[in-house]
C-alpha cells in the first residue's frame, strides 16, 4: 500500500474538507496517510519514506510546502487538494473538480515535470512558482495583507481584489526599468511586469493563458506605460465576470535580467522590498518538480 503524506492549511476550506474527513478520502481510496498540519511546529520533518505528497489548501499553502521539499534529497510526486480562494496553480496544471475525485485519480494520474523561477542572486527569496514581478502587483498583495479584508465568498474576495486593483492602477506611477530578456533590451516605463510561471496570479489574473509551467522557458508580461487604459478596462471588464481578452504583450524568456529603481516586488505572494537598487537575476530551472495530473 503506498504511503500518503498528507500536508495540510487547517485554515483553508470547509467543514467537509477537515483533516479527518480528507484522511478518510485518501484511506478510502486504498492509501496509507499520515497528517501534517502547516500551523504546528515540525511538519517539515515528515517521514521520507512516503510515496506522495498531498498538499491540501491553496497557493500559499503550495509555495510554503514547495519550498521545503526542493530543500529535500528526493523528489517527491506531488498531488493537490485545491483548497484555496485562487487556485492559480491548481487551476494551470488542470486539477480541479471534486475532490474525491482527485485522490481517486492518483493511482492511474501520470507526472507532469514542473519547473520555477530561479532567483539566482536575490537573498530576499531564492524562487517563485507562480510569478515575480513589479508594479501594481506588490501593491495589491501589500494592500490586502495591510488591510486584512474579510470576504463572504471565495467569489466576492476576487472581486474585491480586482477592484483594489483597478484603484492602484489609477494612483501608481509607472517607474521606469532596464528589462534583458535573453540578451536583448526591453526596457521602458511600466505599470507592471511580471515574469511568469503558472497562466495566473493574484485573483486569477490571467496574464498568461497560454503558459506552460513545464515547457523549459518563463512568460514575460509586460504592461508599458501607454497600456494604462486598455488594463483598467481589461479589469473593469473581469469585475463584472466579462471574458474580453486583453493582447498582453508577452515574451518567452529562459533568462531575465531586471534593474528596478523602484522598492516593492513580489515573489508568488511573498512581498518583497529592495533596500537598494539591485540588479536581478532570474534563471528558468526546468522539471524541478513532479505533479500527479489526471489522464
Amino acid at each position: 500500500m503506498k504511503q500518503v503524506t498528507l500536508i495540510y492549511n487547517p485554515t483553508a476550506g470547509n467543514e467537509e474538507h477537515s483533516s479527518k474527513k480528507l484522511a478518510a478520502l485518501i484511506e478510502s481510496a486504498g492509501f496509507a496517510c499520515r497528517l501534517y498540519s502547516t500551523k504546528e511546529e515540525g511538519w517539515q520533518q515528515f517521514d521520507s519514506d512516503t510515496d506522495l505528497i498531498a498538499i491540501a489548501g491553496g497557493d500559499g499553502t503550495v509555495r510554503k510546502v514547495i519550498k521545503e521539499l526542493l530543500n529535500k534529497k528526493k523528489k517527491y510526486p506531488i498531488g493537490l487538494l485545491p483548497l484555496g480562494t485562487a487556485n492559480n496553480i491548481a487551476k494551470t496544471l488542470g486539477v480541479s473538480g471534486n475532490i474525491k475525485q482527485i485522490v481517486r485519480s492518483w493511482k492511474t494520474s501520470t507526472i507532469k515535470k514542473v519547473d520555477i523561477g530561479t532567483l539566482v542572486n536575490f537573498a530576499e527569496a531564492s524562487f517563485f512558482l507562480e510569478g515575480f514581478g513589479f508594479g501594481i502587483f506588490p501593491y495589491l498583495v501589500k494592500e490586502i495583507k495591510d488591510r486584512d479584508i474579510k470576504f463572504d465568498t471565495p467569489e466576492d474576495e476576487l472581486k474585491g481584489a480586482l477592484k483594489l486593483l483597478h484603484k492602484i492602477l489609477f494612483s501608481y506611477e509607472p517607474h521606469k526599468c532596464h528589462l534583458e530578456i535573453d540578451g536583448t533590451d526591453h526596457s521602458g516605463n511600466f505599470y507592471m511586469v511580471e515574469v511568469m510561471n503558472m497562466r495566473s496570479i493574484g485573483p486569477n489574473l490571467m496574464l498568461a493563458p497560454y503558459a506552460d509551467p513545464g515547457d523549459g522557458e518563463l512568460d514575460v508580461i509586460l504592461i508599458p506605460e501607454a497600456h494604462k487604459e486598455k488594463f483598467a478596462d481589461y479589469l473593469l471588464q473581469k469585475m463584472v465576470g466579462g471574458e474580453e481578452e486583453y493582447q498582453f504583450h508577452t515574451l518567452k524568456a529562459k533568462q531575465v535580467k531586471i534593474f528596478y529603481n523602484g522598492k516593492h516586488l513580489h515573489a508568488d505572494d511573498k512581498m518583497l522590498k529592495l533596500k537598494k537598487e539591485t540588479e536581478i537575476l532570474i534563471e528558468i530551472t526546468a522539471g524541478s518538480l513532479e505533479f500527479l495530473i489526471a489522464t
